[in-house]
């Protein structure tokens, strides 16, 4: 009943003006979804059960020239265009999404809001929720049992992330895996999660057919009457195993001693239409049989037939280092003054009132631009550009460390005020909002937003950086790798303050390892930056490269450098020059001569380390530093190598644990490029199990410990070197 369901939910909802359709769904019943729903042909489903097959072109190993791996024809998504109706051309789309069943929830959401947003002019987005409709297919265990599931129903009426109403339809079989309801849920229906944020339930009998398309309809019209979520409890029963293939009567010997003799809904529905005289006698019968013909003829055309190719086309070689970022001084003191401006009569609070006047002689000082400012300059000339942006997590519109102030509050009436939105140089819209306190569904939901406007830039904040943890199937299952399986081209920016600053194990680590490991093919960049500059170049980099050369961006943000002296920047800063994946040492040009020990760092550990008095005496030390650390800048740093001829010893400096942070990412790969029977040696904190210290003071002594050493002490080499 799924299917008829579907079609007449979508059928209904095209004559009724929605422009797009996004589904999401895991594996059961996705292959039909796929034939009847998308459209995607017997023939061309049955190719990829043809496993000796390999996509044309393809290694031996079923990797492409770029990395194409490909996914289990359960995972992957769809698209077309509906014309039925006399509807021409609108999408559907089922979203591709991993054996995490629930997670493409905040997925569907994110397209779906994507597909009601006009961006193309300055100020807020424009919504038009009844452009589209989400519909979201869930297993009747898995929706009281993924918490998800109820991050994304806590999402569908705030404001930054509603789509007007999702309908959900359980496809509810009574049995979950071999575990009976019972033991899969504490509520007496499997529906009942939804009770908590008022949406309507309707439990209907699967083998009721009319039944079930009055309730297909009534969904879709409470959802275009009052914008909300609707939720179908469809019952029916699993007639084979867990996996189409094992014996669900080892489990459920009861249950399936009644399903064995129970009739199809098929079966129930040609009795009935044939005891009513729509159809002839046997007429049902003379149908499955037609069809079953036509499977076994597509199944055999099917053999032979190469896999659909689904890779993306590489982007030219280097393009990222070629692209240009300055913007003329000219230009930034106009949009700086603009950024400033504020309503007549707009009253903000005093301290903030001083924050941000330093940001007026800010660009006239030679080292004043902070990196909220250098934010806030970079988003206003990406908008300039005719790029749309749209910025979310927890406490983004001020900025979780008070850095940002993208919102400004009036406080003698509480109105809001948004510069960016009242930019007279804009040519698209800017977006900001404060997320619920999830990292799951709110990253999910932005990277669904992301894939389905790639001409957008979008970023996602994490509160801490070690909160992406909570997030981890989405980073792991859609964002690293959803363009190898699926051939998604997001260009998702996360933002994960990162450093180590003595605030304990879940306030100083980002996981940068966790991404050094996940990177391959090109699929993601990975930044730990250390100038206000770099991080204003680099996020118009990632804007200019959206259409031509996508990929998400992973940038371990600063905490206490975001107002560090010497991580500021100047006007000419910005105005000249584009990113830099490696920077040398500014101070060691007069005396690479002397230069005997090259140490290696990047982020906030390299300001920690020239902030010690020993740094300025030391002749024989030159610190440099990685900015971009995937791709790995082998070429830049070869050419630093070239500058010092006296080099003795190069060592990689970090303030992480030895068995986290870059080290085992960078240690094999520097290897590779330095001089033969040169030492590599590690500098920083012994492996651990747990990121940081607990204590503030154990903080200082080792992180004194570890900058004093890259100065002075040629410390032991590392484990195997």
């Amino acid at each position: 009943m799924l299917v008829p369901m579907m079609d007449s939910i979508i059928r209904n909802a095209a004559v009724g003006g929605t422009r797009e359709v996004v589904i999401g769904m895991a594996h059961r019943g996705r292959l039909n979804i796929l034939a009847h729903i998308l459209g995607k042909s017997y023939s061309a489903i049955l190719t990829e059960f043809q496993a000796a097959n390999r996509d044309e072109g393809a290694s031996p190993s079923g990797k492409g020239n770029i990395g194409w791996a490909g996914d289990v024809k359960y995972h992957l998504g769809a698209m077309r265009a509906y014309r039925d109706s006399g509807v021409e051309n609108m999408p559907i789309t089922l979203a591709p999404n991993p054996s995490h069943l629930e997670f493409v929830n905040p997925v569907v959401e994110g397209r779906a809001r994507a597909a009601q947003e006009q961006r193309d002019q300055r100020g807020a987005p424009l919504q038009d929720e009844k452009a589209s409709l989400a519909i979201l297919i869930h297993g009747d265990a898995a929706f009281p049992g993924q918490g998800v599931v109820a991050e994304t129903f806590n999402m569908s009426r705030l404001k930054g992330y509603r789509t007007g109403g999702t309908i959900h339809i359980i496809t509810n079989n009574q049995v979950g895996f071999t575990t009976d309801p019972d033991d899969s849920r504490s509520t007496h229906y499997a529906s009942d999660l939804a009770r908590g944020f008022e949406a309507p339930i309707v439990h209907v009998n699967a083998d009721d057919v009319e039944a079930c398309i009055a309730v297909a309809r009534m969904a879709l019209a409470y959802r275009e009457q009052f914008g909300r979520d609707f939720v179908i409890d469809l019952v029916g029963y699993r007639r084979w195993g867990h996996n189409e293939g094992d014996e669900p009567a080892f489990t459920q010997p009861m249950l399936y001693q009644k399903i064995s003799k129970h009739p199809t809904v098929r079966q129930l529905w040609a009795t009935k239409l044939e005891s009513e005289g729509t159809i002839a006698t046997g007429e049902g019968d003379a149908m499955v049989t037609q069809l079953l013909e036509r499977l076994r003829a597509d199944r055999e055309a099917a053999v032979g037939k190469p896999h659909e190719d689904r890779r993306p086309k590489p982007a030219p070689p280097g393009l990222a280092r070629r692209t240009q970022t300055a913007v003329s001084a000219e230009t930034l003191l106009t949009i700086n003054k603009a950024l400033l401006s504020r309503p007549a009569g707009f009253t903000m609070n005093n301290r903030l009132e001083k924050v941000l006047d330093r940001r007026r002689t800010g660009v006239e000082q030679a080292n004043g631009i902070d990196w909220g400012h250098a934010e806030a300059l970079a988003f206003a000339t990406i908008l300039a550009d005719g790029v749309p942006i749209r910025l979310s997590g927890q406490d983004s519109e001020r900025g979780t460390f008070n850095h940002r102030h993208a919102v400004l509050h009036d406080v003698t009436n509480g109105t809001t005020f948004t510069p960016l939105q009242a930019l007279p140089h804009a040519n698209a819209s800017f977006a900001v909002y404060n997320s619920s306190l999830s990292e799951a569904a709110i990253l999910g939901f932005e990277y669904g937003y992301s894939s389905h406007t790639p001409n957008t830039l979008v970023l996602w904040e994490a509160q801490f950086g070690d909160f992406a943890n909570g997030a981890q199937v989405i980073i792991d299952q859609f964002i690293v790798s959803g363009r190898t399986k699926w051939g998604q081209l997001p260009a998702l920016v996360l933002l994960l303050p990162h450093g180590y600053e003595g605030q304990g194990p879940e306030h100083s680590s980002a996981r940068l390892e966790r991404f050094l490991q996940l990177a391959a093919d090109d699929n993601i960049r990975v930044a730990n930056l250390t100038t206000a500059a770099q991080y204003f170049h680099m996020l118009r980099r990632q804007a200019a490269l959206l259409t031509s050369d996508p990929r998400p961006l992973i940038i371990m943000a600063p905490k206490s450098l975001l107002r560090n002296p010497k991580a500021m920047s100047s006007l000419g800063d910005l105005a000249d020059g584009q990113f830099q994946r490696v920077i040398d040492d500014p101070d060691a040009a007069q005396r690479v001569g002397d230069v005997s020990r090259l140490v290696l760092c990047s982020g906030k550990v390299y300001i920690d380390l020239i902030s010690l008095p020993e740094y300025a005496e030391s002749q024989e030390t030159a610190v440099v530093r990685v900015e971009e650390l995937y791709s790995f800048p082998d070429r830049e740093l070869q050419a630093v190598l070239a500058r010092y001829p006296n080099v003795r010893e190069v060592v990689w400096m970090q303030e992480e644990p030895q068995n986290m942070g870059a080290w085992t990412y960078v240690a094999p790969l520097l290897r590779e490029i330095l001089p033969q029977g040169m030492p590599l040696t590690y500098i920083g904190r012994s492996a651990s199990a747990t990121t940081a210290e607990g204590s503030l003071v154990e903080h200082h002594v080792e992180q004194n410990r570890i900058l004093r050493a890259a100065l002075s002490v040629v410390a032991e080499p590392a484990m195997g070197d």
